[in-house]
């Protein structure tokens, strides 16, 4: 790897002095959510997390997600006591933002290693490609927007994920890998919408023999079994033995939320629900119902039951066939043929399906699709082609989470600065498939592109030079369903690769 360059430490070196740069930038409630976590874990016993609500922002991420935010705030006692007081709603001393937004930086070193692991466990011949994908991501400006401005704690919970998804790549750290994204589910829970990959691909490659599916590995078996139960144990014993667990789960799940998130994730019920608003006003002339009592739920945007007018109501049963269905398909494929790049096309598809079909998805969960595709986006021309409208959808419907104007020349010019390097010099990496491409995914992916710089400069500026703060869920519902049409297009694109390579 001497000669790769510039090196993973050397890009971490450069993007932490970014990061540093943005402290003072604009930043979201989950500052004060996880400021808010901080103080509960600090000041309160063990036993009360999850019952403690001063705050609308409760406790409700998993137990080893808890602990973390107990580590936490041992170092942030010394850096501001006041902001460890369960009481001190929206408190944001200068200490207090600088602290937290350090401790995003420190823990991102696990992601920085995750990558380094990656270049290092591929096989010489693709290390080149690999230190590339290893860049983009390390450089991404959806972890940059979500992590450094918006705030959360992404950059080391998928570098676990990507620990976990290369230690999968050997037999020998098969157990490893698993046992990661089993800690990984414990620190948060929406890589359960990745699960059944992982499932899949350890039961046919871990637990069965690799020459006959009628041997089971007994000894595999076990040793599976126990590092699983010792470590979901080790998460959630505390408050089983209290007898706490409803308690937890409640607050982990709590199903009185909506299909559709205030902005629109770019999923098919984007595509729905801007299809409704469009029949609003086609109905008359077709004579088509209308629902007046649910004329203004969707472009409310509210967190509660989001109806239809036109179109009929979807259900979270509904959404949770889909999503099952779309991922049965792709883990048929995986456990007949359980080699880990089928393994990491099929967790990718779960993250499809799950984002695309999925009860009330926030989209920042499109990471679970990009960062997995971005290992595979250079395994030749077809999934190249795949993932570029992605990288570009993806990015640009994270777009609204920075609405204030400080934050545009930062969103627009290094987003588009990373589409543009990483995008052509993908192009240039990514081999000749053996296999032919399919023209029109091609083209698609050309015109989408084309259309996406006029769009974001509508949304982001012209849109209020034209109309003031009229119609501001507009370019909020185009740049959904925008990116709706890029990410389901990706879908259709990878798919076709995934079961026909």
């Amino acid at each position: 790897m001497a000669d790769l360059y510039p090196s993973i430490a050397q890009i971490a070196v450069v993007v932490t002095a970014l990061k540093i740069l943005l402290w003072p930038a604009y930043k979201s409630t989950d500052f004060e959510v996880h400021r808010n976590w901080l103080a509960i874990t600090n000041s309160l016993p063990v036993k009360d997390w999850y019952y403690e609500k001063t705050s609308e922002w409760t406790l409700d991420y998993p137990p080893f997600f808890a602990y973390f935010e107990w580590l936490l705030s041992r170092a942030a006692y010394y850096a501001d006591p006041a902001m460890l007081k369960v009481d001190n709603l929206e408190y944001q001393s200068w200490q207090t933002v600088y602290f937290q937004r350090s401790t995003v930086i420190a823990t991102d070193l696990v992601l920085v290693f995750a990558l380094y692991r990656h270049v290092q466990t591929s096989p010489t011949a693709l290390q080149k490609n690999s230190h590339a994908v290893a860049i983009s991501i390390l450089l991404s400006p959806a972890l940059l927007i979500i992590d450094h401005i918006h705030f959360q704690y992404n950059g080391f919970l998928y570098g676990i994920l990507i620990l976990s998804i290369v230690s999968a790549r050997k037999q020998s750290t098969m157990l490893v890998g698993g046992l990661l994204f089993a800690a990984l589910l414990c620190f948060k829970h929406i890589y359960l919408y990745l699960a059944p990959a992982y499932f899949v691909y350890l039961l046919r490659a871990y637990c069965l023999s690799q020459t006959s599916m009628l041997r089971i590995r007994f000894g595999n078996c076990v040793k599976l079994a126990l590092g699983l139960s010792s470590t979901f144990g080790a998460a959630f014993g505390a408050f089983w033995v209290r007898g706490q667990q409803d308690q937890v789960l409640s607050r982990l799940f709590p199903f009185s939320r909506g299909l559709c998130h205030a902005y629109w994730a770019p999923n098919v019920w984007a595509i729905y629900s801007f299809t409704d608003r469009v029949l609003i006003y086609v109905a008359p002339k077709l004579r088509l119902p209308v629902n007046q009592a649910a004329l203004n739920s969707v472009t409310r945007g509210l967190v509660g039951d989001s109806s239809f007018a036109v179109l009929p109501n979807i259900s979270p049963k509904a959404t949770f066939i889909l999503t099952l269905f779309f991922q049965t398909l792709c883990l048929i494929k995986l456990f007949f043929q359980p080699t880990w790049e089928t393994f990491v096309g099929a967790v990718t598809l779960c993250g499809y399906a799950s984002f695309l079909f999925g009860w009330h998805v926030h989209e920042k969960a499109i990471l679970l699709v990009i960062i997995p595709f971005s290992l595979l986006a250079l395994k030749d021309r077809r999934y190249l082609g795949a993932f570029r409208p992605l990288a570009v959808a993806g990015h640009v419907s994270l777009f609204p989470l920075l609405f204030t104007a400080a934050e545009f020349p930062v969103k627009a010019v290094y987003t588009l600065s990373w589409l543009i390097l990483f995008l052509l010099v993908f192009d240039r990496l990514a081999p000749v498939s053996s296999r032919p491409r399919v023209f029109l995914l091609d083209r698609f992916s050309l015109l989408y592109i084309t259309v996406s710089i006029p769009l974001v400069i509508y949304g982001s500026l012209m849109h209020e030079l034209f109309f003031g703060p009229k119609f501001e869920f507009l370019p909020l519902m185009f740049i959904s369903s925008y990116s709706a049409v890029g990410i389901v297009g990706s879908w259709i694109g990878f798919s076709v690769v995934y079961f026909t390579s």
